[in-house]
Order: structure tokens, then sequence, then C-alpha cells
């Protein structure tokens, strides 16, 4: 009798454990847990720590955190008629559980339906836009209108859409090719045109330049040729004085002067004794004496 009453306290024991297991449930610091009775909702736990339950129950726990949603790329056809690839993801992050869990069930089926929810809507918006809006500072306006849309679309699933985001937009490959020779066509058009630019620029400027020079030489010249008269004018009229002053010494100091760029490194000339050039060589006061043979004697006073 004793062995039998061990067995059953025994087995009273086991199943009071399983019964203690199957009611005790832990939720942590980044889990919330709705507690269900045969599918229907019972009550809502969103702080961490250990609950307890009917051991029919069971708990559906959801993540706290932030969490993504990543579609394939999809092909848009812009208003411009350029096709591109689009590569969006999504953050969202659950904030009623029990919402969540009567519209989708399960993170599994949510993916799938709000990643349909945020790829037409991407496909909607970014179909009004052009390519350059697209690659230029205008992206951030775009992106922020597709969370708003995707936000308000998606408001009954129990979510807060915490940001979406474009990763990348490029062209197909089949249409990469013909977008880059058309582009490298347009550069080299640009590129031609600022030559041609560049070269008649060039050629004014040159004849800007070769105008002015000719310019600048003649007043030069000109302005050479008024300080050579006007130097001229005062050398004679300076030499005009003198030769008023002394004529004999004017006339020997400018026989002196003939004499020194006459002879110079060896100068040959061929001349009569008796020339009027030699006439200081006999006498200081240019009055030569001259003998039959020729040759200059100094003169006798």
């Amino acid at each position: 009798m004793s062995n039998a009453k061990l067995a059953i306290g025994g087995v009273l024991v086991v199943a009071i454990a399983i019964v203690a297991l199957l009611s005790i449930f832990t939720v942590r610091e980044t889990e919330q847990a709705l507690v269900l009775q045969f599918g229907q909702w019972k009550r809502t736990v969103q702080e961490p720590g250990i609950e307890f339950k009917w051991f029919w129950q069971n708990a559906q726990k959801f993540e706290k955190r932030v969490l993504s949603v990543d579609p394939n790329a999809e092909e848009v056809l812009l208003i411009d008629q350029k096709r591109i690839l689009v590569d969006a993801f999504a953050r969202y992050r659950i904030t009623d559980p029990l919402r969540f869990f009567q519209t989708v069930r399960n993170e599994t089926t949510f993916q799938n339906r709000f990643g349909n929810i945020m790829t037409s809507t991407v496909k909607e918006v970014v179909a009004q836009q052009a390519l350059e809006d697209m690659l230029s500072d205008k992206r951030n306006t775009i992106m922020e209108t597709i969370r708003d849309n995707v936000a308000r679309e998606s408001s009954g699933f129990g979510i807060e859409v915490v940001d979406i985001r474009i990763g990348r937009s490029e062209l197909p490959e089949a249409v990469s090719e013909t977008v880059y020779n058309r582009m490298r066509t347009e550069r080299e058009r640009e590129a031609n045109q600022l030559r041609a630019e560049g070269g008649e620029n060039a050629r004014r400027i040159r004849a800007t330049a070769d105008r002015q020079q000719v310019e600048i030489v003649a007043e030069a010249q000109r302005e050479a040729q008024v300080l050579r008269g006007n130097g001229d004018a005062t050398r004679n009229s300076i030499l005009g004085e003198a030769y008023g002053r002394d004529p004999e010494f004017f006339e020997f100091f400018r026989s002196l002067e003939a004499y020194r760029e006459t002879f110079q490194e060896g100068t040959t000339m061929v001349l009569s004794p008796d020339s009027d050039f030699f006439r200081y060589f006999g006498d200081i006061g240019g009055i030569p004496s001259r003998r039959d043979t020729g040759a200059i004697t100094p003169p006798t006073r």
C-alpha cells in the first residue's frame, strides 16, 4: 500500500511540475506577448518578467525592436520614359501586438502583405518623377512621400513605420549601354562646342593682343621720334651756342671727334696730305704748311 501511495505521490508531483512549467513563461526586454486561449485573446503582456497563465493557454511573442522589410528590386518607368531599378527597404516596429496578430497572425504573413503595399507605393510615387529628380536632393522628399503613403495604408496592422529608404536606383542592364552611349555623345558634343568657343576666344584675344602690340609699338616709336627730335634740337641749340661763342674751338673739337671716329682699330684711309681733313695735323690753328714733297710740316710762327 505504501508503495502505491508513493507512486501516486510521485505522479502527482510530476504532474504538478509539468503544469507549473506549462503555466509559466518569460518575457524578455525585447519582447511583448499575447496570452491566447484556443486562439482567442485573453491579455497582452508588454513588460519584461516572469508571467503566469493557465496550462491550456499559450503565449504568442512578438518583437519590440525595429524590424526590416526588404522586398526585391522593381523596374519602374519614370515620367521621362526612362526605366530604372529601384531597391527600397523599410524599418518598422510592432506597437499593437493584438491588432498585429488579428490582421496578419505572424511576421511572415506581414512581410508579404507589407512588402506588396510598399512595392506598389514605391512604383506609384517614383513613376511620377524624372531620372534627374532621383539623382538630386529631391530624393529625400520622394522617400518621405513614400514613407507617409505606406504608413497610411498599413495603419491597420498595428505597426509604426519608422523609415523607408531607397537603397539604390540604377538603370537596367539592357538600357545602361544605350544611356551611356547617349551621354557620351552628348558630352563629346559639349566638349567640341567648348573647344570651338575656346578657339574663337583664343583668336579674338590673340588679335586684340596683336592690335595692342602694334598700337603700343607705334606709340613708343612716335614718342621716341619726338624725344629724339627734341634731343637733336637741344643738341643743335647747344652746339650752335658753343659755335657762336668760339667758332675756331668748335671747328677744332668737331675735327677731333671726326679723328676719333675715323681712326679706330687700324682704319685705313687714302687721302691727300693737303686734304682739309688733316688741317689740324700741321697746325693747331688749322693752317697746314706744305712742302714740295707733300709732307706735313709743323707750322712756323
